[in-house]
C-alpha cells in the first residue's frame, strides 16, 4: 500500500441520533441546535479575559459558560448556553498561570485552567520528587485557591507516535492528517518527530519512501509537515472514517485518537491551551484529554467525526490503566503550513 493512511481499521464517532416513530422530531429538533464548539468560540471571543472558559455538562447535555457578572451572563443565555457565575475571572487564573511558568516550570509538570472548577489544574508526573517537588508546591501554595495540584502515574514523555505508522532514522512515528495546498500533498505529524528525521518511510525496512521533512517545530510547539515524493493523491481518512474539516474541541467533548502502537481509543477534552514540560522542553497551547497513549502514538490524529483536532505530543500513563495526553491543536499547523485537511 503507497499510502499507509490508506488502511481501513477506523470507527466512526459522530453524535447517533434516534431515529423512527415518535423520536423523529426530537432527532430533527437536536440536529438543528448550535454547534456547542461555535457557540463556545464565539463566546470566548466575545467575553474575552473576562470568563474562565467554557465546559460541556454531561449531565444535561449543556455548554456551561463562566462568567462574573450578570451582563455577561446575559450574553451567555442569550448565545444559547448556560452562565456559571465563578470566583475567579480568565485574566486572574492567566495570572496564576503566568507566576507557575516562573516558578514551577520543571520537566514532569503540566498545567491547564479546568473551567468546571475555576482553578489552574497544576499536574505533577513521577519524576517530579524531593527539591523538584517541594519548589512545585511551595509556588502553587502561594497561589491559593487559584491553583490545585494532581499527581498523576507514569511520566510526562514525548515518546509517543498515531494513524498508520512512519518510520524514520530509528524511530516509529505516526502519520497525523493527510493535507494539501493546491496539487501539493503532504502530511503532518508531531514536531518532536519532524525533527529527528528528514526521509520518511510506510515499513521499517526503510524501503518505501514516503517523502521528507519540509518544516518542523519543537519544542514551543509539536507539529511538522512532510511533503509526499510519491505521486497520486494519498486518501484524506483515518483509518475509514473520512475527515472533511479542521476545528477546535471544546472541554468536556468525545474525542477519538488513531495510534499505530494502539489502535483506536476515545476519552475527553479536560483542558485547552494547556501546558506540558517535557525533558525535552516545554509545548503551549495544547489539548489535554483522558485519551490513553503509548509508545509508537506520536503524531497521530485526534479528531471528532469527520473533523480533525489535533495530533499526538505526548503524555503519561498506558492504554492499561488509563493517563493524560496532549495534542497539538491542528488548526494552528494547518494556519502556519498554509495547508488544509480534505
Amino acid at each position: 500500500m503507497r499510502f499507509t493512511a490508506s488502511r481501513r481499521a477506523g470507527l466512526i464517532v459522530a453524535a447517533a441520533g434516534l431515529v423512527g416513530g415518535t423520536m423523529v422530531a426530537a432527532s430533527a429538533q437536536a440536529s438543528a441546535s448550535p454547534d456547542p464548539s461555535q457557540v463556545a468560540t464565539q463566546l470566548a471571543g466575545q467575553l474575552g479575559s473576562r470568563s474562565a472558559g467554557s465546559y460541556l455538562d454531561h449531565a444535561t447535555n449543556k455548554l456551561v459558560v463562566t462568567v462574573t457578572s450578570t451582563s455577561d451572563a446575559k450574553a451567555v443565555r442569550a448565545a444559547g448556553a448556560v452562565p456559571k457565575t465563578v470566583a475567579f475571572s480568565g485574566t486572574r487564573l492567566q495570572q496564576a498561570t503566568t507566576a507557575l511558568e516562573s516558578s514551577a516550570k520543571v520537566p514532569g509538570t503540566a498545567w491547564a485552567v479546568d473551567p468546571a472548577t475555576d482553578q489552574v489544574v497544576l499536574s505533577v508526573d513521577s519524576t517530579v520528587t524531593g527539591a523538584k517537588l517541594a519548589q512545585v508546591t511551595s509556588a502553587a501554595k502561594k497561589l491559593g485557591s487559584t491553583v490545585r495540584v494532581e499527581h498523576v502515574a507514569g511520566t510526562f514523555s514525548t515518546r509517543a507516535s498515531g494513524g498508520d505508522a512512519i518510520y524514520g532514522g530509528q524511530y516509529r512515528c505516526s502519520l497525523g492528517f493527510n493535507v494539501r495546498s493546491g496539487t501539493t500533498y503532504s502530511f503532518l505529524t508531531a514536531g518532536h518527530c519532524g525533527n529527528i528525521a528528514s526521509t520518511w518511510y510506510s515499513n521499517s525496512a526503510h524501503t518505501s519512501v514516503l517523502g521528507n521533512t519540509y518544516r518542523s517545530s519543537f519544542p514551543n510547539n509539536d507539529y511538522a509537515i512532510v511533503r509526499y515524493s510519491t505521486t497520486g493523491t494519498p486518501p484524506g481518512t483515518v483509518g475509514s472514517q473520512d475527515i472533511t474539516s479542521a476545528g477546535n474541541p471544546t472541554v468536556g467533548q468525545t474525542v477519538t485518537r488513531r495510534g499505530s502502537t494502539t489502535g483506536i481509543h476515545s476519552g475527553r477534552v479536560t483542558a485547552l491551551n494547556a501546558t506540558v514540560n517535557y525533558a525535552e522542553g516545554s509545548v503551549y497551547g495544547m489539548i489535554q484529554t483522558t485519551v490513553c497513549a503509548e509508545g509508537g502514538d506520536s503524531g497521530g490524529p485526534l479528531y471528532a467525526g469527520t473533523t480533525a483536532l489535533g495530533l499526538t505530543s505526548g503524555g503519561s500513563g498506558n492504554c492499561s490503566s488509563g493517563g493524560t495526553t496532549f495534542f497539538q491543536p491542528v488548526t494552528e499547523a494547518l494556519s502556519v503550513y498554509g495547508v488544509s485537511v480534505y
